[in-house]
């Protein structure tokens, strides 16, 4: 996109590596421009959130599973705000 003229923000590209090791890079990209604004290439920054991916796709799976459990449950379970408010129950 950077190389069309586009901005290019956030924008997450899964790569692999020559031995086979999945990466997420994150992303950000604006074309570099000579005096009479055509596109003669571009420059970003790139930033490896691999392990960010698994952990926030782990934290998903684990409150996926807390919902599905309380949704669930047979037996009332509620949730008290720290001014002691019920805030959640089944």
């Amino acid at each position: 996109r950077a190389l069309s003229g586009e901005e290019t923000a956030n924008f997450e590209l899964p790569l692999i590596s020559k031995h086979g090791k999945r990466y997420t890079v994150l992303l950000n990209a604006t074309p570099r421009r000579d005096s009479k604004g055509a596109v003669m290439g571009v420059v970003g920054v790139g930033q490896d959130i691999t392990e960010l991916d698994t952990v926030m796709g782990e934290a998903k799976h684990v409150a996926d599973d807390l919902t599905r459990l309380i949704e669930t449950a047979n037996a009332p379970i509620f949730g008290i705000d720290k001014d002691g408010n019920v805030s959640e129950w089944n």
